[in-house]
């Protein structure tokens, strides 16, 4: 039986340990962390990752725990609305399934699944691996060191696993000129269907709805940061109380509560770009090899890709065919070469990892690359950089619903005289 080693347990690696415990490997995840993540702003789960939901049996438990927003409302420094954009209406104008959950809920909900098929060792991490010709030796913080077949690399935009395996995080990782900031409230929010966002010039703030409870978010321009250090807390509440100083609106009561608690996350939004997601016996998942975007496709695309790489590992690695998957490939972009490969002969062949690792990489590239093209789409719409832009944005959302309705006609008819 092959041993994986999964570095991280969000949501790449609690959907890849699900599935490759599925297809009949051994899989140890270990996660820095004493638990699970509690902090995170909400996440989509859509497209391809809907399905990969489905095989896994959780998607009534995502649906259960969605989000109660059903739309944007945009506002201005007195509280009035200035423009907005309904949300589910869009969503069931376009016959889609995706929900909406919070980032905690979701890693739960996935770690839940698969957590009696997997061994996982909280609290720590990898210090050294060292590859050979037969496996990887890795060396742990706390643990004993031990030998695994293949080691995953699902730790997220600041990965060990990268770091130690490609080189450090300077060469892969690039700046996109914003960061973001995230802190649950106290209390509900005030409207409970929509997500209300202020904007001026370069700086965004959004109290968002979830279920009973709120979240705040905070997204501003800025250049990198020197001496930035994603895990230093009290660096992150100056940062975010000097990016806001003098904004108004709810901002000073937001930044109160932020200052004051230990569940506030502030990161650079940024970008992996590696020209090869493996090396070896070693593969990145997720935001590792490919941290995406602002329009909370990480997720979705952390949950593909994890399903794409344990259908081609099986497909490649397994031992004997009573290994193979019950369920066959999910469908949908980025899923060909998975499908092709789950039909034919399993083959337990020195090696094969490396050709499994080139057919999810060249699958899941697919996926990814048209994401990573959109963040300065993504940031024009979510922190405009000037007043004009703002306005712009503000109009374009009120527009929006005969613009959408529109085309819901011009589809109608056409689809009538056919």
């Amino acid at each position: 039986m092959k041993h994986v080693l999964i570095s991280g347990a969000g949501i790449a690696g609690t959907t890849l340990a699900y599935w490759l415990a599925c297809h009949g490997f051994r899989v140890t995840v270990v996660e820095r962390a004493a638990g699970l993540r509690s902090s995170g702003s909400p996440v989509d789960v859509r497209g391809p990752a809907v399905e990969v939901a489905e095989r896994m049996g959780v998607m009534e438990r995502l649906r259960a725990a969605a989000t109660t927003a059903t739309g944007m409302t945009f506002v201005d420094g007195s509280g009035r609305r200035v423009g907005g954009v309904n949300t589910r209406a869009l969503q069931r104008a376009g016959r889609s399934r995706e929900v909406e959950v919070t980032r905690t809920d979701l890693a739960a909900i996935l770690y839940e699944a698969g957590r009696d098929s997997a061994e996982y060792l909280f609290g720590d991490s990898m210090t050294t691996l060292r590859q050979d010709g037969h496996g990887v030796e890795v060396a742990f913080g706390e643990a004993a060191p031990r030998r695994f077949d293949l080691v995953i690399g699902a730790d997220g935009l600041h990965s060990a696993t990268r770091r130690l395996a490609f080189g450090p995080e300077s060469r892969f990782v690039r700046h996109t000129g914003l960061y973001v900031a995230t802190v649950p409230l106290d209390g509900p929010a005030d409207d409970d269907r929509h997500v209300v966002i202020h904007n001026t010039p370069g700086r965004m703030v959004a109290v968002h709805p979830v279920r009973g409870r709120a979240l705040a978010a905070f997204i501003f321009r800025s250049p990198e940061l020197t001496g930035f250090d994603h895990r230093d807390l009290e660096q992150h509440r100056r940062i975010l109380a000097g990016a806001y100083a003098g904004a108004g609106w709810r901002v000073p009561e937001l930044l109160e509560q932020a200052m004051a608690s230990d569940d506030l996350w502030l990161d650079a939004v940024s970008q992996v770009r590696i020209d090869r997601w493996h090396d070896g016996r070693v593969a990145l998942l997720g935001d590792a090899a490919s941290s995406v975007s602002l329009f909370g496709d990480g997720s979705t695309l952390a949950m593909a890709g994890a399903y794409t790489l344990a259908t081609e590992l099986a497909s490649a690695l397994a031992a004997e065919p009573a290994a193979a998957p019950t369920a066959g490939p999910a469908t949908g972009p980025g899923y060909g070469a998975a499908a092709e490969l789950a039909s034919g002969p399993a083959a337990a062949l020195e090696g094969a990892h490396v050709r499994a690792f080139a057919r999810y990489e060249a699958a899941h590239r697919e996926l990814v690359g048209p994401r990573q093209d959109n963040v300065a789409r993504a940031a024009a719409l979510m922190v405009p950089a000037s007043g004009g832009g703002i306005a712009v944005r503000n109009l374009a959302s009120r527009l929006w619903p005969a613009v959408a309705a529109a085309g819901w006609v011009r589809g109608r008819l056409s689809s009538t005289a056919a």
